[in-house]
């Protein structure tokens, strides 16, 4: 692992994985404030002859204050059908999906943190967990993805934030105006992601993402407001670009493996009746192998809604 910062990666986690808001630890990850100087946002329509199927970038989660959404997002919502959320969001809060959230996210065996990291890692961890008032006993035996996401929580509530994202506002508008909803992937595909993260690596992860915590307002306050613009170039220079080049393998199995993966299942709502939106997390839609740029090259028609 190279000396990328690791803290994007929960950052594009925010944007590309609707199962991070579901943390066992508090239930959610938050962030920052948004601008609304902008009048774009990340909301697309892509089109086949007279078919249509619109595609709008999120984040998982926003505070009360962020509301209302940019127009697009209800235009969309209103000339839709049918919702395809990244998984399924209801499910997220069902006691079996947490007890395997719990199981996936924790060491089961002798493993605690202690023994995974290195004194130096453990010492800035010690020293970290001290300042938030939490005893580092209780997170002994979390994996390093739930131990950062744990720890970035305690940032983000500082700020004041709620669980209210997009991807949950929408559910719940769906369920409200009885819209049918449905899924691109399984939850426990999701839970993986999390599970993985830092392995074989972890003293250097939790060192440099406690170091990358004082960043927090700053990088955050970018993505959000790229994202609410509707900022595909800046988001992928934010944040795609960077996790491409520092975390290859990652960038695969997080993003390109699982664009590629619902590829046919977009592809396929085309030949469906009706009009599907499909609210996926906005690093889906940007850069080479993002969602947009994966149907343009297949030949379909691309516009962003206004």
């Amino acid at each position: 692992m190279n000396s990328s910062n690791p803290l994007r990666l929960v950052q594009v986690l925010l944007l590309s994985s609707s199962i991070i808001r579901n943390s066992l630890v508090c239930g959610l990850l938050l962030l920052l404030p948004l601008s609304y100087a902008h009048t774009q946002s990340s909301v697309w329509v892509v089109t086949s002859g007279e078919e249509k199927v619109y595609l709008g970038g999120t984040v998982h989660l926003l505070r009360p204050t962020d509301y209302p959404l940019p127009a697009p997002f209800e235009t969309a919502y209103q000339d839709s059908d049918k919702l395809f959320f990244e998984t399924n969001i209801a499910g997220l809060s069902d006691f079996s999906v947490q007890a395997r959230m719990m199981q996936a996210l924790t060491y089961s065996d002798s493993t605690t943190l202690r023994s995974v990291l290195n004194d130096e890692a453990y010492a800035a961890l010690s020293a970290h967990v001290a300042t938030v008032g939490l005893p580092l006993q209780m997170m002994e035996k979390f994996k390093p993805g739930l131990l950062i996401s744990t720890l970035q929580v305690i940032e983000f509530q500082k700020m004041g934030f709620t669980p209210q994202g997009v991807d949950a506002y929408f559910n719940s508008r769906a369920m409200e105006d009885a819209k049918p909803v449905g899924q691109l992937e399984p939850i426990d595909a999701q839970i993986g992601f999390i599970a993985n993260m830092g392995v074989g690596h972890e003293s250097e992860f939790v060192l440099l993402s406690i170091e990358d915590m004082k960043e927090i307002p700053t990088t955050m306050d970018q993505m959000v407001s790229a994202w609410r613009a509707g900022d595909n170039e800046m988001l992928a220079d934010l944040f795609v670009d960077d996790m491409k080049e520092g975390y290859p393998a990652l960038y695969e199995e997080l993003l390109v493996d699982r664009n590629n993966n619902w590829m046919p299942l977009i592809e396929n709502m085309f030949r469906e009746e009706g009009t599907e939106f499909v609210l996926v997390g906005a690093a889906h839609l940007v850069g080479d192998d993002g969602l947009l740029s994966l149907l343009e090259k297949k030949g379909y028609q691309i516009s962003r809604v206004q």
